[in-house]
């Protein structure tokens, strides 16, 4: 009888409707998120431990990593890595992977959906339909504004930034871009600043990795330079944006509108988003579709049989 590999969980693998039991079926997952005293758990069922199964939510403290003495991997599943202390992995030569390139067209069609939905007033027109409000006054509900043929903004032009920014050409727009180098394989025009990208835009859409280098990267004086027929939306991090900032932009009528799937203290959302007809807001579903969960599980697998077949990962941070 061969024994199965034993890897540390650190949370549920509940994006996926098969992950877990595909998981249990090839390997022991040891299921630390079920432990009130987790560092003794580590302690007492994880020292051999060689590999760190996790998830982008979840992600893999420093501490975590240094109490395990013979940890060889994390994998994880999702493309976001600023959860995963990866400094503290690497100095221990430990191998990072995550689930890149799987959910780009998921995440750019979600981005799509939010500029869609601020923009031509969905969210509200389902409410106000819902409610019944719907033919009590001719003319009542508030006109939308047309997206096509306005000026794209993309902050950060890595894979899912490109995919939105392809989705607007088809869209009539004319898209810029700001990231922190210049790129010289793209015909996209560059801002050197985010103020200047921010002045110019009609849309800011928000697709840079999270982490403490781009924390409240957006700021109050770029959401000041998007001006109040400017709407931002954002498919990456909530620490990205200063979330105060934003929402006494909107509330004042400096920031024309929002479009949000994720927020900086999730799953916790400012109250006063809530009750903006110019807001969109969703529960963090950038990459929630039966399609997409399903290749992630894929990658992540792939990942996991690739170390313990070679000692290596197939999508390495």
């Amino acid at each position: 009888m061969t024994t199965k590999p034993r890897v540390l969980q650190i949370g549920p693998l509940a994006g996926s409707p098969s992950a877990q039991e595909r998981l249990q079926a090839s390997y022991t997952p040891l299921e630390l998120w079920k432990q009130e005293d987790k560092a003794a758990f580590i302690a007492r069922e994880a020292q051999d431990v060689r590999v760190v199964v996790t998830t982008a939510s979840f992600g893999c403290p420093a501490d975590v990593i240094n109490a395990l003495p013979k940890l060889e991997a994390i994998c994880s599943w999702g493309v976001g890595y600023d959860s995963i202390d990866v400094e503290a992995a690497h100095a221990r030569k430990v191998l990072v992977s995550n689930t890149p390139d799987v959910l780009t067209d998921c995440v750019a069609d979600l981005a799509w959906g939010l500029m869609l939905g601020v923009s031509r007033r969905i969210a509200q027109g389902d409410r106000y339909v819902r409610e019944g409000s719907w033919g009590q006054v001719h003319g009542a509900f508030p006109l939308g504004v047309r997206v096509s043929g306005k000026k794209l903004g993309i902050v950060g032009l890595g894979r899912i930034g490109e995919a939105i920014a392809r989705r607007g050409t088809g869209f009539d727009m004319d898209v810029r871009y700001h990231s922190r180098r210049q790129r010289n394989d793209t015909d996209y025009g560059y801002e050197a600043s985010l103020e200047s990208l921010a002045a110019w835009a009609d849309y800011l859409v928000i697709a840079t990795v999270g982490g403490p280098s781009t924390r409240h990267l957006i700021n109050a004086p770029v959401l000041d330079a998007l001006g109040p027929q400017g709407i931002i939306v954002n498919i990456a991090r909530g620490s990205v944006i200063d979330e105060a900032a934003m929402v006494e932009a909107l509330s004042s009528g400096k920031l024309g509108g929002a479009g949000l799937d994720v927020f900086e203290h999730e799953p916790k959302v400012p109250d006063a988003l809530k009750k903006m007809d110019s807001v969109v807001l969703l529960p963090h579903v950038g990459s929630a579709t039966l399609e997409t969960r399903e290749a992630m599980a894929g990658m992540l697998f792939d990942n996991l049989a690739s170390f313990f077949a070679d000692g290596k990962v197939i999508t390495p941070v």
